[in-house]
């Protein structure tokens, strides 16, 4: 029994962040910070909520140019402090089940000199699913987003 999963369905940002790796976790896991940075302009973040440990929520509320808000719901799967994170929005709270999976995202953070090696994996649940995320502008928008959380990790 094969162990891998389709390359076809990942999407993969991998960037240098000019900041410490601690100031790049808090910005995934403080919701006060990651609502300064998480959601490419001209969209905005109006709301976070983080229960940061495996089984917990997050409910991040985006925000699109005309006003209209935009929930994204789902549950973390495993928590290392410092090192990675991987959430889904396959599960809610407590892993309860949700309606429409999308993807399971794992970010990891390393030390690379003073800077941080920020990468993240984000598989889909089908190639559709991961066409349609990539039509939407993954590379730019989780880029330009990265570069939003390098700007508020380094005043950290």
């Amino acid at each position: 029994m094969s162990t891998d999963f389709p390359k076809d369905r990942e999407l993969v940002l991998d960037r240098l962040i000019d900041a410490p790796r601690d100031a790049v976790w808090r910005c995934w896991t403080e919701p006060e910070l990651l609502v300064q940075w998480f959601t490419p302009a001209p969209w905005s973040t109006k709301s976070s909520d983080i229960d940061l440990r495996p089984g917990g929520r997050f409910n991040t509320v985006m925000v699109d140019p005309d006003g209209n808000p935009h929930p994204n719901k789902g549950s973390y799967l495993e928590v290392v402090p410092g090192e990675r994170l991987v959430f889904t929005d396959a599960m809610t709270e407590g892993f309860e089940p949700s309606e429409n999976p999308f993807i399971v995202a794992t970010l990891s953070f390393s030390d690379e000199g003073k800077a941080t090696r920020y990468r993240a994996v984000v598989r889909h649940f089908s190639e559709e699913a991961k066409k349609k995320h990539e039509d939407m502008g993954f590379h730019s928008g989780w880029n330009a987003a990265a570069d939003q959380l390098e700007a508020l990790a380094k005043r950290l």
